[in-house]
């Protein structure tokens, strides 16, 4: 049996769009959205800690806090937890995020955090205060 284009009716009436839900995490509209690499969850970029590869020479680098966000170079994003962490250094993803071989240097982003109290939060460089 063959239809032919007369025979197809579609009711567009019936064809429903599919609302945005306002409960997405993964479609935030606040600002750039970037993934931890230790434990791999999307978060604001305001709400996780930018960290990048310095050279030491000799072919070892060493991880950096980039709080600023001024840094040059390849920069990758970590929630400022100990336990994303440990994630990053266990799952090597340092080296495969800052694209660099070898296993960098990951302790003065260790001791950022053990100085930090808690880790209040970071300011978004584009926001005002009161």
């Amino acid at each position: 049996m063959v239809l032919s284009s007369a025979e197809v009716t579609v009711d567009y009436a019936v064809i429903q769009r599919e609302t945005p839900d306002p409960d997405n995490r993964h479609r935030r509209t606040e600002g750039p959205v970037r993934t931890c690499i230790g434990c791999r969850r999307r978060e604001l970029a305001v709400d996780l800690l930018r960290v990048v590869a310095a050279s030491n020479g000799n072919g070892q680098w060493a991880v950096t806090v980039d709080s600023a966000g001024s840094l040059p170079g390849r920069g990758a994003w970590l929630h400022p937890d100990d336990r994303c962490i440990e994630a990053a250094v266990r799952r090597r993803a340092f080296a495969r995020a800052l694209r660099i071989t070898g296993s960098p240097d990951t302790t003065a982003v260790v001791e950022y955090l053990s100085s930090a109290p808690a880790h209040e939060g970071q300011v978004a460089k584009n926001m005002s205060t009161p």
